[in-house]
């Protein structure tokens, strides 16, 4: 699991990039689908996989305003800090406890960590094929969403 975690990661520092090509008002223009643009895709990914982890680790929520985060430099900018305590989460012994129910502060239902864990996963690469038909509305070519091939980074290696 902890590989798909990299490989997001990867995938999302490609999006930044890709995103550089654009303009501030191409990254905030309203497109169908998704959570409505370009940066806010980029900024609600990021939330999400951080409001998820600290509910796994017991941790009250901390919610980000998206107006402290409107450029792509602070999008990155915050996913690159959040990332360290993901990974301090994400280095602990997960196969011993998978099957912990974790109560969601948002959620009146209990899930299991590795529940939530997929989640996350399955939430950002579902957002990653919103932005590749974003990409080609545009008529530029998406960042690639192939696991195979890549030279993933291990979480040991954070």
């Amino acid at each position: 699991m902890i590989k798909f975690f990299e490989y997001n990661w990867q995938v999302r520092n490609e999006w930044f990039d890709w995103s550089n090509q654009l303009t501030p008002e191409e990254l905030l223009k309203e497109r169908k689908g998704g959570v409505g643009n370009i940066l806010y895709t980029l900024f609600h990914i990021v939330d999400v996989e951080y409001s998820w982890i600290r509910a796994i680790q017991g941790k009250e929520d901390i919610v980000f305003s998206f107006a402290d985060h409107n450029t792509l430099d602070k999008v990155k900018s915050l996913s690159d800090a959040l990332r360290d305590e993901i990974v301090v989460e994400l280095k602990t012994n997960l196969d011993e406890s998978k099957d912990e129910l974790i109560h969601i502060p948002w959620d009146e239902d209990e899930y299991t960590k590795d529940e939530i864990l997929h989640h996350i996963i399955a939430h950002e690469i579902h957002h990653i094929g919103q932005l590749s038909v974003w990409a080609r509305e545009l008529d530029r070519s998406p960042v690639s969403a192939s696991f195979i091939g890549r030279k993933l980074k291990s979480v040991k290696d954070y």
